[in-house]
């Protein structure tokens, strides 16, 4: 593994690669710390504390939010929307690419056609960041977070400019910085600026953890014992292993490939596999469903808080405020049923949408290949939509695990949402993902180049066999 790593260094290219995607994930990092004018950011962060440590649903919103800001929600910076709007934009070009014939030709078009699709989402991505800048302004004004001399309407008119201005030109230039990485870097840009965002909650976490720990066995009350900090060590180790053991499993599905005779030479007749992924939606239910989740908190809660200012409230719409609200909270019984049934839903749901078995049939029969014991066409299509949905079963089953695991920690260990969060969910699964995409790369680039990977390495420390030194690039 060291020896890896070293090698790293060794090629220039591959070293240059590895320099300046360190590099713009420090620019990254450095915009969290220039502030939005005009907001009061010592009432903002103990408004978002607040926010956060209550079971609002503005609270949750705040917590899922942060994934993808690294907590800049809670600072107000010019970066405070982070990568979200290309997300939420690019999401919304694949969904649409699966309905609108229009998409569906460029998408088969290739290069050219992939390239009018991205010119789209950055256009796309410009307008969710008005959107969403302006939404969050408007909260911050109702808030009473903005500093009294931007109280007057000729200088609001300005706060809301400016912050517009700034909220979307921070996300389009970390948008603009995740292409350079793609350009020049190691790839994949965008998912690793949003991975550093979700690392860099993580000090946060163990901070909390090392202030309230206690020696004795018994916690202290709001804090956490020997017993418990070593259960949540074991459990970051458990799910991150098996995070990565679901993110990496196939169903390998045999492809014999048909024989061509040409004068005296004959081709194909080889054999090979079909990988399809078990965990094929990879974490879009779970952002679907937690997305959803919180409208159900936020609704009730503004029903209970209006039948206890009403005036002559009745009794029994108080008490049935009262249990939907406190019923649909993180980490209760009904929300876990729900998010459960929302995970699965969206896992199938984004697995058609994704994959389609009567395409991947097409294209077997196309290049000659088919799965022994089936027909090409419709009947290797069928077989296909059925591993399909047997195997989905077993990854939405393993996503839901996932994403309970954090709520039901946190509320039985009564402890902060922002440590919980670490034992699975979203943020897990993406930094397992692109963590494992990031040494896939380098392991390319170093086998490459005649130099032994990660994974040689420690396969030759697990069989003890030694191999020729490998030349230089």
């Amino acid at each position: 593994m060291l020896r890896a790593i070293v090698n790293i260094f060794r090629i220039p290219e591959l070293r240059n690669r590895v320099f300046f995607t360190l590099s713009m994930i420090a620019i990254y990092r450095i915009g969290f710390w220039i502030p939005l004018a005009g907001v009061n950011q010592t009432q903002m962060v103990e408004a978002a504390q607040k926010a956060s440590e209550s079971a609002s649903g503005w609270g949750k919103f705040l917590d899922y939010a942060s994934i993808f800001s690294g907590g800049s929600f809670s600072q107000s910076t010019i970066f405070g929307l982070g990568i979200m709007p290309y997300i939420t934009a690019s999401i919304i070009f694949q969904l649409l690419q699966s309905v609108m014939p229009k998409l569906q030709e460029l998408k088969r078009e290739g290069a050219a056609g992939q390239a009018k699709i991205t010119e789209w989402t950055r256009y796309a991505t410009v307008a969710m960041c008005f959107i969403q800048a302006m939404m969050w302004l408007k909260f911050i004004a109702a808030q009473g977070l903005i500093r009294p001399e931007f109280m007057s309407p000729g200088a609001l008119l300005v706060f809301y400019i400016a912050g517009v201005t700034a909220l979307t030109a921070g996300s389009v230039f970390l948008m603009w910085l995740g292409e350079q990485i793609d350009k020049y870097g190691i790839g994949n840009g965008v998912s690793l600026i949003l991975t550093a965002g979700i690392i860099a909650r993580m000090p946060n976490a163990v901070t909390w953890v090392w202030d309230n720990f206690s020696t004795s066995q018994q916690s202290m009350s709001g804090g956490i014992g020997i017993l418990g900090v070593l259960f949540l060590v074991g459990a970051f180790v458990f799910v991150v292993a098996g995070a990565i053991v679901i993110t990496v499993a196939q169903r390998r599905i045999p492809i014999q490939q048909a024989r061509h005779t040409r004068g005296r030479k004959v081709y194909g007749g080889g054999r090979h596999y079909l990988p399809l992924r078990v965990n094929h939606a990879g974490v879009m239910p779970i952002i679907f469903a937690s997305s959803l989740l919180i409208f159900p908190s936020a609704f009730f809660g503004y029903l209970q808080s209006a039948a206890n200012a009403s005036p002559d409230p009745a009794s029994w719409w108080v008490a049935t405020t009262t249990f939907l609200n406190a019923n649909f909270q993180m980490g209760e019984y009904p929300y876990i049923v729900l998010e459960i049934i929302l995970i699965y839903f969206f896992s199938y749901f984004w697995t058609t949408i994704v994959f389609s078995p009567e395409d991947m049939a097409r294209q077997l029969r196309d290049n000659g290949s088919f799965i022994p014991g089936l027909r090409p066409g419709p009947r290797t299509a069928e077989y296909l939509e059925t591993v399909v949905e047997r195997i989905t079963y077993v990854g939405a089953g393993f996503l839901a695990i996932i994403a309970v695991i954090p709520s039901i920690v946190s509320k039985e260990m009564q402890i902060p949402f922002l440590v919980s969060s670490f034992l699975g969910g979203t943020g897990l699964l993406i930094v397992v993902s692109v963590g494992l995409d990031l040494i896939q790369r380098i392991e390319a680039n170093l086998l490459m180049r005649n130099y032994k990977g990660f994974f040689a390495a420690q396969t030759q420390s697990r069989t003890g066999r030694t191999t020729r030194k490998p030349s230089g690039a």
